[in-house]
């Protein structure tokens, strides 16, 4: 394998996406009913922005971070509304506690490694108090989510810096989001082959208010891999349980981002049903695995200012419950393709003490999945 040393070469690969890579539903593969954005991305829903930081060096180091950010102004002067949902807790997500009490996110969402987050949380503080507008701000209310990728990289090592997590915030941009081993998926494994960042949308027609729905996730955990209903873990006989090497913990983070005007009960809804398309794809949420969901609504109608004078009530438009079940949909398509993806660009790579892990052989799930008829 080809290391690159360079920090700006490191950078550059993470934000450009390989044409090389051949998503599923190029292969003629779709998972559900819903079309999809025009780049199938969670950067489809108006405002969002992605940016990855990819640490590749020497031997061992196989990390990296990625950023979401709901919109491109100051999130903390405008918050938007939010909701987390944990699938399995097995996990280290941080700023729960006050997203959940208060229904908003304040800052960038931040992905990457377990023994990371506390870089992870200094990066967001430090950008959040440096951006115009904040400079009486004492507070910060850090998101900040993580999966373990210790068997490919030297995860002791804490090889994340704060202004690493810096750059990825700011390299985030709108556009076609690079999946596969970039950023937070760099040294991932999924269903004991390459993981990595995946990423899918859903649009809803106009007639059921012609919102987007946009899933971006962080693959590391296990089960029996199944790919638009074909048992794929089973056929490539890999799969929990089949002897005692094959493990199914790890972990998965999901990000939910819609411009539908939702607030965070319904936010919270939508969370949980990203769940059931984590299930369609063979996961378990096992003992071990940290399976979290962060749901967030860009419609503008929705802000939360930082500063509003005291009293005054607001006044919002929103989506009834009953309008909610087509979203449900989106959330639970995009989030099965969102996976699927993340196999696909993934490729092979080895790491820490020589540990190798193998991409999906995407050539003969193709021909199963075509053929499953």
């Amino acid at each position: 394998m080809k290391h690159v040393a360079s920090t700006f070469l490191l950078i550059l690969f993470a934000m450009t996406a390989s044409p090389a890579q051949t998503r599923p539903r190029q292969a003629g593969i779709y998972f559900g009913i819903l079309p999809a954005g025009s780049l199938n991305a969670i950067t489809d829903v108006p405002g969002v922005k992605v940016g990855h930081f990819t640490k590749i060096q020497g031997e061992n180091i196989r990390t990296g971070v990625t950023a979401i950010l709901p919109h491109g102004g100051n999130i903390f002067q405008q918050k938007v509304p939010a909701a987390v949902y944990v699938g399995n807790g097995f996990g280290k997500l941080a700023g729960t506690t006050q997203v959940m009490e208060l229904g908003n996110i304040e800052t960038p969402i931040i992905l990457t490694n377990t023994l990371s987050v506390a870089a992870g949380i200094e990066g967001v503080v430090k950008y959040s108090l440096a951006q115009a507008g904040n400079e009486n701000v004492q507070s910060v209310n850090a998101v900040v989510g993580e999966t373990n990728d210790g068997y490919l990289n030297d995860i002791r090592g804490m090889h994340i810096s704060s202004d690493e997590v810096i750059k990825a915030i700011q390299s985030a941009a709108s556009g076609a989001v690079a999946e596969g081993n970039v950023g937070a998926g760099t040294g991932t494994v999924c269903f004991g082959w390459k993981g990595g960042i995946g990423t899918s949308s859903r649009k809803l027609p106009e007639s059921l208010g012609g919102y987007t729905v946009g899933v971006i996730v962080q693959t590391n955990f296990g089960g029996n891999l199944q790919i638009a209903g074909v048992p794929v873990g089973e056929k490539l006989g890999k799969y929990p349980f089949k002897d005692t090497l094959e493990k199914s913990d790890g972990s998965c983070m999901i990000v939910v981002a819609t411009d539908a005007p939702v607030l965070d009960r319904n936010l919270e809804r939508m969370a949980k049903r990203a769940m059931m398309g984590l299930a369609k794809t063979g996961g378990i949420a096992s003992n071990g695995s940290g399976d979290y969901v962060i749901a967030f609504s860009t419609a503008e109608g929705l802000r939360i200012p930082y500063s509003m004078p005291s009293g005054k009530l607001e006044e919002a438009a929103f989506l009834r419950n009953d309008d909610m079940t087509p979203l449900f949909m989106a959330v639970i398509e995009a989030t099965e393709e969102a996976i699927i993806n993340s196999l696909f660009a993934a490729e092979s790579m080895q790491g820490k003490e020589q540990h190798q892990v193998e991409k999906l052989p995407v050539d003969q799930v193709l021909e199963w999945v075509k053929n499953k008829k």
